[in-house]
């Protein structure tokens, strides 16, 4: 079992622009294509921040307007914030905030032998690696850069923590890159 943050980013290091925007990614490619139908396939709890949260709410609204957000995973879901958010119907969704040591701990209970995704954003997947908890990055990135917007690690690592175990080339517009850390 690992606790993993699999994402993707632009060539100059952004998740999302200032906005809290993917509408870079979309267009360089589709995502059953990569390596995410696998990944999820091993994922038995996940843990995000309140902006990811409500990016995938808004967009999961936009398949059925009517009916309100469909919530995609099936895993149970902790999401982090300090303010209070709207619940999806039917969703296995715990909202917490604080420290990531103890929800971990409930994470990995959930997960059994799966791993933990770290779905987003940045400072969330640092807030684990602070703790130590991190043990993979997982990062897909795109033939785009934005200039600006919210940064894919924002922690310094200078030392070599981070072994390059694999890369993979993704159609003509992306590339994976997993690193382990030690």
């Amino acid at each position: 079992m690992k606790t993993q943050y699999y994402t993707a980013t632009s060539l100059d290091g952004f998740i999302a622009t200032e906005d809290d925007s993917l509408d870079w990614l979309f267009p360089l490619g589709d995502p059953n294509s990569s390596g995410y139908p696998e990944f999820i396939a091993d994922v038995g709890a996940l843990a995000m921040g309140s902006t990811t949260y409500e990016w995938i709410l808004r967009n999961a609204a936009k398949d059925s307007p009517e009916a309100g957000p469909v919530w995609p995973y099936t895993q149970p879901a902790w999401v982090f914030s300090s303010r209070e958010l709207p619940a999806v119907e039917g969703a296995n969704i715990r909202f917490v905030n604080g420290d990531v040591r103890p929800v971990h701990t409930e994470m990995r209970a959930a997960a059994g032998s799966k791993n933990i995704w770290i779905v987003g954003g940045g400072d969330l997947a640092g807030q684990f690696y602070d703790a130590g908890l991190l043990d993979e990055l997982i990062i897909q990135i795109g033939s785009a850069t934005l200039g600006k917007g919210k940064p894919l690690f924002p922690r310094r690592l200078l030392h070599p923590v981070l072994r390059l175990v694999s890369v993979r080339q993704i159609g003509a517009g992306m590339v994976e890159l997993r690193y382990v850390i030690v």
